[in-house]
Parts: C-alpha cells; sequence; structure tokens
C-alpha cells in the first residue's frame, strides 16, 4: 500500500452492464449496424425516421467520467445518405470527433456531415453494401496492440524481451516489454505505461512512437539501454479495450485510482512484477511516464520535484522539447496527486519523477509520431549526461 494520497478512492470491484454483442437489423431501411467486434461499443440502434437512425450509448457502469465512446460498423442493402443521431444517458454528452475507417483506412469525418443542435449530435454517412467502421476513436484491440509489439521487437532479442506478468480480470494477457542490454543489475528503471483508458488511442499513438525510438538501434539508443533498463506495459487494460468501454477495466473500476490499495488485478500485478525486478536487480525507479488522452496536449506533473530522483529533470525535458520541436510550447499542469494515480504512486511510493503524458483526442498523427521521438531522445540525452 501507499499512503500519501489525501482522497482515497473506492477501487473495489464494481458490476459492470455488459453489452449484447449483435448486429441491429433495421428491416424495412434495409439498414444495419453492429457492435460485433473487438472494441466495439454500441448499446441500441432504433429507427427515428426514414433517413435517420438513434444511437444509443451507455457506459459499462456509472459513475463514470463524461468520456462517451463508441464504435460501431455499418452499411446498407442499397446506396444511400442516411443520419445517425448519438444518445446518451442523461448527463453525459458527446466528447470524440468520429474517425471512419472505409476500404481498411481511417479517416476523421468531413466537418460539413456532421450536425450539432444543442447537445445532440448527428452524423451524416453515405452507406453501401460494404461496412463502415464508426468510432471515437482509431481501434486499436488488444489482438492490434500484440501484432504491434511483436513485429518491434522481432530480431532485437538482445535489447528486449517479451514476457507476460499475468492476465485480466477476465483473463486477457498483461503483456511487458523488459528492456536493457547487458546485465540488468544495478542499472536504474523507467517505466512506461499507456491504455490504463480504453478510447485513449492518441496516447498510445505517443506510447508506440517513444518505444520505438527507445529500441530504434541508434548509437544513442544502444548507449541508453546499455546504462538504463525499461519496463513498457504497452496495454494496462485488455478487458476495457476490447469491451469497448469508456474508462473502467473488467472489474468496473478506473485502474488510474487504483495505485494505492492494487484491488484490481491489473494494478496488483503490474506492481508485483516491478517489486520483483527491482529487488532482484539491486535497483530503483527514475522515472514513470504514463501516456494518456485528453481534449488537448499536455503534461500532469508533481509539484514535488527537490528530494526526487531527478529533481531537474522536468524542467530540463520540457526545454529540450521547445527547442527540439518546430513552434512547440510545452502545456504543463503541476500539482501533486491526491487520488491514487500513477504519478502519485512514482512519487510517494518511490520517490521518482513522475509525468501523466496527454496527447489531444485531435492531434495529428504525424504530430504525435514527432512527440513521441523528439520526447524519447531528449530523455535519453539528458538521463545519459546525468
Amino acid at each position: 500500500m501507499v499512503k500519501g494520497y489525501k482522497n482515497p478512492v473506492d477501487t473495489s470491484t464494481k458490476k459492470i452492464v455488459a453489452q449484447n454483442k449483435q448486429t441491429f437489423d433495421l428491416e424495412d431501411l434495409g439498414v444495419f449496424a453492429s457492435n460485433d467486434f473487438d472494441g466495439g461499443r454500441l448499446n441500441g440502434f432504433v429507427k427515428y425516421n426514414d433517413s435517420t437512425a438513434i444511437l444509443i450509448v451507455n457506459p459499462e457502469n456509472t459513475p463514470i467520467n463524461n468520456s462517451a465512446y463508441y464504435a460501431f460498423e455499418t452499411w446498407s442493402n442499397t446506396s444511400k445518405p442516411f443520419y445517425f443521431t448519438f444518445q446518451y444517458p442523461k448527463g453525459y454528452k458527446h466528447r470524440y470527433v468520429p474517425k471512419l475507417k472505409i476500404n481498411g483506412t481511417w479517416s476523421l469525418i468531413d466537418s460539413t456531415d456532421i450536425f450539432k443542435k444543442d447537445s445532440i449530435v448527428t452524423i451524416k454517412l453515405n452507406l453501401g453494401k460494404s461496412r463502415i467502421t464508426v468510432a471515437g476513436q482509431e481501434i486499436q484491440s488488444s489482438n492490434d496492440v500484440k501484432n504491434w509489439y511483436t513485429r518491434l521487437v522481432k530480431g532485437k532479442e538482445g535489447s528486449v524481451r517479451l514476457k507476460s506478468i499475468g492476465e485480466s480480470k477476465m483473463g486477457r494477457d498483461l503483456p511487458v516489454l523488459d528492456l536493457y542490454r547487458g546485465d540488468a543489475k544495478n542499472k536504474e528503471i523507467i517505466v512506461l505505461l499507456t491504455r490504463q483508458h480504453p478510447p485513449e488511442v492518441t496516447g498510445y499513438y505517443a506510447f508506440q512512437s517513444f518505444l520505438s525510438t527507445l529500441l530504434s538501434n541508434s548509437n544513442m539508443s544502444k548507449r541508453f539501454l546499455d546504462k538504463y533498463h525499461i519496463l513498457a506495459f504497452p496495454i494496462v487494460n485488455p478487458d476495457g479495450v476490447d469491451m469497448g468501454h469508456w474508462r473502467h477495466n473488467g472489474g468496473g473500476v478506473d485502474t488510474n485510482r487504483d495505485w494505492s490499495i492494487y484491488r484490481q488485478p491489473e494494478i496488483k500485478q503490474i506492481v508485483k512484477y516491478i517489486g520483483k525486478t527491482l529487488k532482484k536487480n539491486n535497483s530503483k525507479i527514475v522515472l514513470g511516464l504514463d501516456f494518456h488522452s485528453t481534449y488537448h496536449d499536455v503534461f500532469y506533473t508533481n509539484n514535488i520535484r527537490e528530494g526526487t530522483t531527478l529533481p531537474n529533470f522536468i524542467e530540463q525535458w520540457f526545454s529540450a522539447l521547445e527547442q527540439n520541436i518546430p513552434n512547440y510550447k510545452v502545456n504543463e499542469a503541476a500539482a501533486n496527486s491526491t487520488k491514487p494515480v500513477s504519478k502519485g504512486w512514482f512519487l510517494y511510493g518511490h520517490q521518482a519523477v513522475g509525468i501523466t503524458y496527454e496527447i489531444g483526442d485531435k492531434t495529428p498523427k504525424t504530430n504525435i509520431d514527432l512527440f513521441g521521438e523528439v520526447s524519447a531522445n531528449e530523455m535519453m540525452k539528458i538521463l545519459l549526461d546525468k
């Protein structure tokens, strides 16, 4: 148990309301919708009139953050324009601009096909027999994540070891990528986390770019992995990801509120693995980065810096980002963690620097890739000079 949080959170398992995976059929209109795939989220599909259907979208349980996530496939017997109106429970509102997957390629819906009246959002799609996927964020299921890290580590066995630390609440694999060169003994540790919250895919993309840079086999990355040990967790909440949850895991809990008592198996096993690694290798954590998404790019930091493992790192790192990313200004929100979140766990549990690395919902992929690459390179430069 880690103390230091002023506002404890009850992270005991809560009941979730599982959506029925199915194909919805508006027979008289010849229009269909399906949530029957990993990452799907659609709780109902009903006719409003001959050209419009209501999309009923509910969360896995409540209370929950106002981050309504949706994902469905749709098609029709004949080619025609058709309208879809989003309906959420009272008190919740539309957050994500729809992304469309057509013929295997993701793109942002055209702004002229979005209609908003008060808080009600309607979109227009040109339907046909080929399925269109509509989602709040691009879908990256646990299988998609596995395919990515499997490709990433291939041929790099001297620098990275792929392991399983156990299973999620619903029995899905919890992987870790263990990065170092040579002997792990006495190497200081950096921890990387992502996908605590299922729809936060832009943060995951930054994690991908960041980790790929650490494994780039550049002279600097080789020197870095000679000196440091990285523990990277590419999908902390696979149940929530595959079940199309707005926020929570298979136990109906926000895993980023469980970094104190560890009531949920995902966080419990991550903490156990980190603890065993620290003890085995006579190591300490110096830095923890947790990749998320929110409305805009922001770094959430702790105010406490003096006495931590890297008291000057944040100022040096942010300065380097501004110098090496064109027209970029770091958006920092500093406050000591009062709830049991990961950045607080790094601080209170390990006197380490903890940062929540947030990417905006609408940040372009090219920008995300650049941010991840530059932030990894500048971190390596700073820590190699330490």
